[in-house]
């Protein structure tokens, strides 16, 4: 086996803990996308589930109603990547939220027969443009929506947005019109149960922006904002080590595989060091199957690597800040072909 994810679940549940006493009194919402940040969706659910957690963010309905056969019927699952009605059928057969950030999906409900109500977030535009009902289109939205409300053909759930995280003054004013935006839903007649803007950052340090509930991903993982602050700051932990063995050993240094997808970006060739059995090497050149790093005396095929990680000298947010991305970014490029190996010792 050339390389190895190996996953610590128990500080995958101690960065649950310490999220939900960070975001208190809102509810914890833990966003699995990616397959849980290249962590393994299956095991983080089930964790996560046994942890407590009766939130959960999966992106699109594919990957929500694998969350639902894994975490069961008595978690609460929130998907807004929608393409349209099949996907609307779907979802509400596999009993998720729904986040709808278009009117044109509002159209599709008005005519899909589901049998049920579609349960709704409906989405408001804060200013960052992934998607939301524009403040110019609110009021339409929520004319429709009554409609449907009335109709038995949707249960409105939640009002929720997204914010950039780029300043407090530009999320200020971002939430200035997403209380503008729930203010005029209740003025006529709609209340939703839950609202939600916040994602990790906001969650932990800006009290009114937790609303009822608040969506942390990367935090959950212990990957920390690139430039923000660090992991003991925040109390969280990475919980998941990259390791590779060598594969050869020749003059042009020692080589790993860390997998023939993805891979490390090759901009962090000469910049950062790994741990061998000999000390810090430095990492010399990356390319798509091949990694080599500095030799040392008696390197031999089958020694183990600590890359990046809990384990290792960097994590993914340091390695990150040395080409100017984000820790998720590294975290998602480990490859789907390498082994994902999962340790446990709490009872």
């Amino acid at each position: 086996m050339s390389a190895v994810y190996r996953v610590d679940l128990d500080a995958f549940a101690r960065n649950l803990r310490r999220v939900r006493e960070a975001v208190a009194p809102a509810a914890h919402m833990l966003v699995v996308k990616d397959d849980a940040y290249a962590h393994g969706l299956e095991p983080i659910v089930m964790r996560a589930v046994a942890e407590g957690v009766r939130w959960i963010g999966a992106f699109d309905v594919v990957a929500g109603a694998a969350v639902r056969r894994i975490a069961g019927p008595d978690v609460r699952i929130f998907v807004w990547l929608i393409g349209g009605a099949g996907d609307l059928a779907a979802g509400i057969a596999a009993d998720l939220d729904l986040g709808i950030g278009d009117e044109a999906l509002l159209g599709d409900l008005a005519h899909l027969d589901a049998g049920r109500p579609a349960r709704v977030h409906l989405k408001i535009d804060t200013g960052l443009h992934r998607n939301g009902i524009r403040p110019e289109r609110w009021e339409a939205a929520l004319a429709l929506t009554s409609e449907l409300v009335s109709a038995g053909r949707v249960s409105l759930e939640g009002i929720w947005s997204h914010i950039s995280e780029a300043s407090d003054a530009d999320d200020d004013d971002a939430r200035a019109v997403f209380l503008a935006a729930r203010e005029t839903a209740r003025a006529v007649g709609l209340d939703p149960r839950f609202s939600h803007l916040a994602a990790s950052a906001a969650g932990f340090a800006r009290g009114e922006f937790r609303e009822d509930i608040v969506r942390v991903g990367a935090f959950s993982y212990g990957i920390r904002p690139a430039g923000g602050p660090g992991e003991q700051e925040l109390g969280i932990e990475p919980i998941a080590t990259l390791s590779a063995t060598v594969t050869a050993v020749d003059p042009a240094g020692v080589h790993l595989d860390l997998g023939s997808l993805h891979g490390l970006p090759s901009a962090l060739g000469g910049r950062f060091d790994v741990v061998t059995p000999e000390g810090p090497r430095r990492v010399e050149a990356i390319v798509p199957t091949d990694t080599v790093i500095a030799p040392w005396a008696g390197a031999q095929p089958g020694d183990e690597i600590a890359v990046f990680g809990r384990d290792a000298l960097h994590t993914a947010t340091e390695l990150a800040e040395l080409i100017d991305t984000i820790g998720e970014e590294i975290a998602l490029r480990v490859s789907p072909t390498v082994p994902r190996e999962y340790t446990s010792t709490d009872a």
